[in-house]
């Protein structure tokens, strides 16, 4: 029997000052569920199929509202308002030098100290005919963690009976700003506590990706990925060249790089495809944005339990954070991320489950 198509919504704790926190969860006529909290818009849990008919939990994270708030490595976050790194949180636009946040070493960090993963949004159950769905809004003030001018932001959660989940991102502001949002799931395909990802195959559609210093800012290069282990044009198991003697891999543990996606217009394309073998899950990753950051939790150690009280360990799973580039407001032929008066940031990215 098909499950019921809807969205329930329960509580999930209160912050420490007592504001409310509530679970919304969607679920789609194949039975499908994803689980979103409106505090950081998290995603505590994502419910697919396997080959076989069974249901894990495919992404990792925690239980409850406390472990978002002092565990959090962003896991199923939403993080802008620049997702990723600015370096020496340096900004400067039509002129204006802006400083921001410096919350990683010398760098500015997926919206600085309290960026959108961090606060409590509104969030509105939407009708849709698309299936169930979700929408997240949050205004933040001109001058938050430096960034100038009044941000309102949207983010809209749309399961479909396709087993894919629509991510739609939208801001306006009232002063020149930058925006880049990104959604920062830790994947693993086996399910939640079942070991390391390096068995997923992995193809990404980007022919170049942006090498780091050792700040882990981009260099302003475009390299190729011919002949490195950054070429995942044709499927390959992440573990099989991870620990290569590549000076990209050993600065970062793995992988923690942008790869720039070749694209042939401005709507949903595809930007990765993830496989793992044993379950015969798949995930194919759709954007309109120009990259993706393929991170493979090389910085999970193991000293963080998270649901079920399963264990962290080294690349226990992986995100692909569709996004701009980092660093682009000082990297000029980059892609800009730049948002004016009068225009309307938007963007999209779908996740969608399948089997082998």
């Amino acid at each position: 029997m098909a499950a019921a198509v809807k969205v329930t919504e329960s509580a999930f704790g209160s912050m420490p000052d007592g504001t409310p926190v509530r679970l919304f969860t969607l679920v789609n006529a194949k039975g499908m569920e994803v689980q979103a909290i409106n505090y950081g818009v998290i995603i505590p849990s994502i419910m697919v199929p396997d080959r076989n008919g069974r249901f894990d939990d495919v992404v990792i994270g925690h239980d409850n509202l406390e472990g978002y708030l002092t565990k959090s490595r962003f896991f199923g976050a939403v993080a802008g308002r620049y997702a990723n790194r600015i370096a020496g949180g340096h900004l400067v636009i039509d002129g204006h030098e802006y400083s921001l946040t410096l919350n990683n070493g010398p760098n500015h960090l997926h919206g600085g100290a309290k960026g959108f993963d961090k606060v409590v949004w509104s969030a509105e159950v939407r009708s849709d005919p698309r299936g169930p769905s979700v929408a997240f809004t949050h205004t933040t003030p001109d001058g938050h963690e430096g960034y100038p001018g009044t941000l309102g932001a949207s983010v809209v959660y749309t399961l479909t009976d396709n087993n894919e989940l629509i991510v739609e991102y939208s801001a306006t502001t009232d002063k020149p700003t930058i925006v880049n949002m990104t959604q920062h799931s830790y994947f693993n395909l086996a399910g939640d506590g079942s070991g390391d990802v390096m068995g997923h195959r992995l193809t990404l559609n980007a022919g170049r990706y942006t090498p780091v210093d050792g700040n882990q800012i981009p260099t302003g290069e475009l390299a190729p990925v011919d002949g490195t282990p950054f070429d995942f044009r044709r499927e390959t198991a992440i573990g099989e060249r991870i620990d290569s003697d590549h000076p990209q891999l050993k600065a970062s543990l793995g992988y923690d790089h942008n790869f720039a996606l070749i694209r042939s217009g401005n709507g949903l394309e595809l930007a990765a495809r993830l496989v793992e073998p044993k379950t015969g899950r798949t995930m194919e990753v759709r954007t309109t944005e120009p990259g993706v950051q393929f991170y493979s939790g090389n910085k999970l150690d193991g000293s963080m339990s998270g649901k079920g009280g399963h264990v962290y360990g080294a690349r226990t799973g992986l995100c692909l954070e569709t996004q701009h580039f980092p660093d682009s407001p000082n990297k000029p032929h980059f892609p800009s991320t730049v948002l004016r008066p009068g225009e309307k940031y938007q963007s999209t990215t779908s996740f969608k489950f399948g089997v082998l």
